[in-house]
């Protein structure tokens, strides 16, 4: 017999049910990290809903606005129809919370170029172009799964030697000669490449990079299955599924598609915040290599920063953050959160081209098993 739902997390389920309704596609899996997003922040006020609503739903940029909508009708009680402009709430449902939270900024008057370092929101649809680095990211994938640290599996394969005796070929090999035990025969445990987990950085500071490091991370996906991609400015993208695509015009063209906040404002912070909110996302840190590609010109809270990254430390093996501003040999981090967060990395290193990212990727370690 299956246990009715509680009556706590009720409205919670009717939310990506009503955004099915309304013409938003919601699939099973959002819904339930969208239920894990909640019971994880707490929350302490509607706006943490709204931004684990945001984080796993997933709403087009051009349906942003119904998608707040229906959000407020069904939490705030707007009285109004999704897509009305002018909106009022029921008095009677009303919800009372700390008006303390930073307003979130969208509008292009901040950073009109989107080359520059804002806190601003700039939802927009990219195409990515076609890069001349195929022969560098060839030779990269060859080489990328022999070049990873290492971890013990929980499998065994037989070996000349090792500490441990393998029982089954051992007595195998004496009934062969009538009961009589020749040598022992060994195990060894294998190993394997440790997962990867790419953050990049799309914002409108990493403009100059953000298509060359999006088909970096095409390459790394089709070299090695364990292999996750997010990509952040404001909102948080999974964008793995799309990167599995063989074809690699096709893999980027959806990639493209998924991304909503390309070249707008900078919230490290909140990104990663979102990330580490939902297990699933979490638990691919876990022993894992991060690499971060983004410049780390931070414009929202540092000290979310600074609690998002060192969460992610204890989980992951190691953090690489790769900022093109490094190229310059004199170079110092020049924002406070990155500052303040150095001694959690293993390298602050140099990502302002793809030779160079490729060949920090390629020198993180060989065959040590941890």
């Amino acid at each position: 017999m299956i246990a009715p739902l509680p009556a706590a997390a009720r409205p919670f389920v009717a939310f990506p049910a009503l955004l099915r309704e309304h013409g938003i596609a919601v699939a099973p899996e959002q819904t339930t990290a969208f239920l894990m997003a909640v019971e994880l922040l707490g929350p302490r006020s509607i706006e943490h809903v709204r931004k684990a609503a945001v984080a796993t739903l997933s709403p087009h940029p051009e349906q942003r606005v119904r998608f707040d909508a229906l959000f407020d009708m069904h939490f705030l009680g707007a009285i109004a129809e999704p897509g009305e402009e002018d909106w009022t709430a029921d008095e009677e449902m009303s919800i009372q919370e700390d008006t303390g939270s930073r307003e979130i900024l969208i509008g292009e008057e901040v950073n009109e170029t989107g080359q520059a370092s804002t806190e601003a929101e700039a939802l927009s649809i990219r195409r990515l172009g076609a890069l001349d680095e195929s022969e560098t990211l060839r030779r990269f994938g060859r080489a990328l799964p022999a070049a990873l640290p290492r971890r013990r599996g929980y499998r065994h394969r037989t070996a000349r030697r090792g500490p441990m005796v393998d029982l089954a070929r051992s007595l195998r090999d004496a009934i062969r000669h009538d009961g009589e035990v020749l040598s022992l025969k060994k195990l060894r445990r294998v190993t394997r490449p440790r997962p990867i987990l790419l953050l990049i950085d799309v914002s409108g500071s990493m403009k100059q990079r953000s298509d060359a490091n999006l088909a970096l991370a095409h390459t790394i996906v089709q070299a090695l299955p364990r292999t996750e991609v997010f990509t952040f400015g404001t909102r948080l993208t999974r964008v793995t599924r799309a990167l599995r695509r063989r074809r690699r015009e096709q893999a980027l063209a959806e990639a493209s598609g998924l991304v909503a906040d390309w070249d707008g404002g900078t919230r490290i912070g909140d990104a990663l915040q979102a990330f580490l909110a939902v297990p699933r996302f979490a638990s691919y840190a876990r022993g894992a290599v991060v690499v971060v590609l983004s410049d780390g010109l931070e414009r929202g809270d540092p000290m979310a920063m600074v609690t998002a990254v060192a969460r992610l430390a204890a989980r992951a093996h190691r953090i690489d953050w790769l900022t093109p501003l490094a190229a310059d040999p004199t170079y110092r981090p020049e924002t406070e959160a990155l500052r303040l967060i150095a001694p959690q990395l293993a390298s602050l290193s140099d990502g302002g081209s793809t030779a160079r990212i490729c060949r920090h990727i390629l020198s993180l370690g060989g065959t040590e098993a941890a």
